[in-house]
């Protein structure tokens, strides 16, 4: 099978106080394919962030280059960066992002009004989404009468939205309770299994990251393979 997204040579520094500049990424790889789940984990400060931000193109390397269904997406303008972004890519942050003013199922149909998808078809893709991750009754509430893990299901559906190829998640589960927290990680591994869609993850939570189909560690700038029987250990 041939990978959807292709990271080679991946590098990106920042500069310091000192006048110098800081590497964080320094020459990283991944192939990832379609309709499989891949965690990143690593110690914090180690760039995990920046590299999402990368593929996601939210963020350009100093050097390297990011294929997306063979197409190298730097190559682009920003502007057709930003239909790449919406129509190809769904992010999921640590912290919701939901917009306060607007009920579930109006954050969830967000990303396909902006691309000028007809309202009545948006709804119906919003509430489908909802649906499946057990919030249709919520469709009509405002974020602030959520739970936590109910505001980050929504924003599961919002990256969902778009039917993007690739989903990259950040943290996702990262401020929720164990239990909310399992239950969202085996419904993230089922919509990747439904909707053949590619996930990315960045996760500080061992046993979900032994739950997906290859786990990376990002170390000195790099990534490196979690050996499997590694992996394994890590679950409960």
């Amino acid at each position: 099978m041939n990978p959807m997204l292709v990271v080679r040579d991946l590098k990106k520094s920042y500069p310091t106080g000192a006048g110098d500049r800081l590497a964080v990424l320094d020459g990283v790889d991944l192939d990832v394919e379609a309709g499989t789940v891949v965690a990143v984990v690593g110690e914090s400060g180690t760039g995990k962030s920046t590299l999402l931000h990368l593929i996601g193109a939210l963020d350009r390397p100093d050097a390297g280059t990011v294929l997306f269904e063979g197409e190298n997406i730097f190559e682009k303008g920003e502007e057709e960066l930003a239909s790449f972004r919406n129509r190809s890519i769904g992010f999921v942050f640590q912290f919701h992002h939901l917009l306060p003013e607007f009920t579930a199922l109006e954050n969830v149909a967000m990303p396909a009004l902006i691309r000028r998808q007809r309202l009545g078809e948006a709804r119906g893709r919003a509430l489908e989404l909802l649906r499946v991750l057990g919030l249709e009754a919520r469709a009509d509430h405002r974020p602030s009468q959520l739970s936590g893990g109910e505001k980050q299901r929504v924003a599961i559906a919002r990256a969902l939205m778009n039917r993007p190829a690739l989903v990259l998640a950040d943290e996702p589960t990262g401020n929720l309770d164990t239990k909310t927290a399992d239950t969202l990680h085996r419904e993230i591994m089922r919509l990747s299994r439904t909707y053949h869609q590619a996930f990315v993850i960045v996760t500080h939570n061992l046993a979900f990251a032994a739950m997906t189909d290859r786990v990376y560690r990002l170390e000195q700038g790099r990534l490196h393979p979690v050996d499997a029987a590694l992996a394994a250990s890590w679950l409960p």
